[in-house]
């Protein structure tokens, strides 16, 4: 069991069967009254995000999640493919259990893959993925008075709102948790 004190973005825990993973923590104490804490956590069987709220000193059941390092294949429409680089054996994750993590997934890349009684739950991300954009508009010159963005599209389908200079087949590097351009990459 886990204190719900404890329950930090990123802490894996289960309630009625279901695993979850902590997005958002926020605790509040008002007055004479117990503390509360609201947390925002995504289902890890079916990629739905919800909050709950605790009493301070609940308990929650704690998970420990299986990772396993495996090569991104690539998807279709319904399911994304991985692939164990040691063993060579290729699993298959559903995009709705993916939800938007998909659109950082790099081709060829290796992601974590979160495994819970030989269930598979997801990937974890990494803070930020370099991505090679394949299209975008050239951008203005006199444009310069502010920072002015347009956007641009991935090779995983994501639209990510970049400088002007950023052009077709530069490397830049998105932030997983906002989906922002953070830097341009070599």
């Amino acid at each position: 069991m886990i204190d719900v004190n404890k329950l930090k973005v990123g802490v894996t825990f289960t309630e009625e069967g279901q695993p979850f993973r902590v997005m958002k923590y926020d605790f509040t104490k008002m007055g004479r009254g117990n503390a509360t804490i609201k947390v925002k956590a995504k289902n890890l069987f079916n990629g739905s995000i919800v909050t709950k709220g605790y009493i301070s000193g609940n308990m929650v059941e704690d998970i420990l999640l299986e990772k396993k390092h495996l090569q991104y294949l690539y998807k279709d429409d319904i399911n994304a493919y991985f692939m164990d680089p040691v063993s060579f054996e290729q699993c298959e994750i559903p995009l709705i259990v993916l939800g938007d993590d998909v659109k950082y997934l790099v081709e060829g890349e290796k992601a974590w893959v979160l495994f819970w009684d030989e269930k598979i739950l997801g990937v974890e991300l990494q803070a930020s993925v370099i991505m090679e954009i394949t299209e975008t508009e050239p951008g203005a010159r006199g444009n310069t008075v502010s920072n002015v963005l347009k956007p641009a599209k991935t090779a995983s389908g994501l639209t990510v709102m970049v400088p002007l200079f950023i052009g077709v087949g530069d490397k830049i590097k998105v932030n997983t948790e906002t989906g922002q351009y953070t830097a341009r990459s070599n």
